[in-house]
């Protein structure tokens, strides 16, 4: 309900500031707003972004499938580069010294069973996804795992959030008459 009421407020009070040049872009050349939403999918797990930010500028300017598989391309795509490069950023000695027992936990459940915790972390949307992409990077999960538990994650609740929010956007639209 709030993500309803913010992706309410957000669109049709700010539609006409934002809204026309992003939405210019994507008329002038669905090929170039595709490529351009794809990079920053692609590069926005480096600054911790969440996807949704995305999301919530996309929904009204992309159609809901084709939103959805750029979506999960850019996630792909982040995802294995933070996992690619997790030991470069050396802070698995910070957590081990700081924080050993918890440490240990995640490493005991990543072990047993990395796709089950991999899939239900990317799908609490109050857990940053790109976190656990690190994780799986620095303790050398099996890649395959880690990638289809990031996909299954996060493609469900990214579909929720695409239909969801496509659904209501038409009905305000409806409503308001716009």
């Amino acid at each position: 309900m709030l993500f309803a009421a913010a992706f309410g407020f957000l669109y049709y009070r700010y539609s006409g500031t934002w809204g026309t040049e992003i939405g210019g872009l994507a008329m002038s050349s669905a090929w170039l707003a595709y490529a351009v939403y794809m990079l920053l999918g692609a590069v926005r797990g480096f600054a911790f972004i969440p996807v949704t930010n995305l999301l919530v500028l996309a929904i009204p300017i992309f159609p809901p499938v084709p939103l959805l598989l750029l979506t999960l391309a850019g996630i792909a795509i982040s995802s294995a580069s933070i996992y690619a490069f997790a030991g470069s950023l050396k802070l698995a000695e910070y957590f081990e010294r700081k924080h050993a027992r918890h440490t240990e936990r995640v490493r005991a459940a990543l072990r047993s069973n990395p796709t089950a915790i991999v899939t239900a972390w990317s799908f609490l949307p109050v857990v940053p996804t790109d976190l656990i992409c690190y994780v799986c990077g620095v303790m050398k999960i099996s890649f395959t795992r880690f990638m289809l538990g990031v996909l299954v994650g996060e493609g469900a609740i990214c579909a929720v959030y695409i239909f969801a929010g496509s659904s209501l956007l038409e009905l305000g639209k409806r409503w308001l008459g716009a």
